[in-house]
């Protein structure tokens, strides 16, 4: 009898242990995902004021508050990449966030705005771009819809870079 209760005493500590592994193993997905979007400069084109030299790190992903403009595409802003359900990525899965960081393509079928240098993400390994998903899935989420994206023509309600050909004149100042 002893013998059986010394097993099932071992197995019962097995089992309790098992979601403290898979805990640790998170922990480590998401320190290396944390340290690839810091290395990968992800905070640069989706944390407000990051390019009006003020980045708000209490909103750190939830969306940029300046736009690229490329010439026959239109205005991007970097959009909320934090878990919010409403103006984030917090209804994607993780699959689907690799999907458009290393595929360009988001889960309604959208292409990224070449802005977006998902064709170098690509190179990433799975576990690597799993690590980033997995990063970004355990951020809290920041409630921040960005504006756009604009269609050329339309008026712009963000600040914006532009992005012009060799040879193109650089826009009038607004009177």
């Amino acid at each position: 009898m002893l013998r059986i209760s010394v097993h099932l005493a071992f197995a019962i500590a097995l089992v309790a242990a098992l979601p403290a592994r898979a805990a640790w193993a998170d922990d480590s997905q998401i320190a290396r995902g944390k340290y690839l979007v810091t290395l990968g400069g992800c905070n640069d084109c989706h944390t407000p004021g990051y390019f009006l030299g003020k980045p708000d790190m209490s909103r750190f992903l939830g969306g940029s508050d300046v736009g690229f403009e490329i010439p026959g595409q239109g205005v991007f802003v970097g959009p909320n990449i934090t878990p919010d359900k409403k103006t984030g990525i917090g209804s994607w899965t993780r699959e689907q966030i690799v999907k458009a960081m290393q595929g360009g393509e988001r889960p309604d079928g959208r292409i990224l705005a070449p802005i977006m240098p998902w064709h170098a993400f690509a190179t990433f390994t799975a576990k690597d771009a799993m690590a980033i998903a997995v990063f970004l899935q355990s951020l809290n989420p920041v409630s921040n819809q960005t504006p756009g994206p604009f269609k050329p023509g339309e008026k712009v309600s963000t600040f914006m870079f532009r992005i012009l050909p060799p040879g193109e004149t650089v826009a009038a100042a607004a009177k």
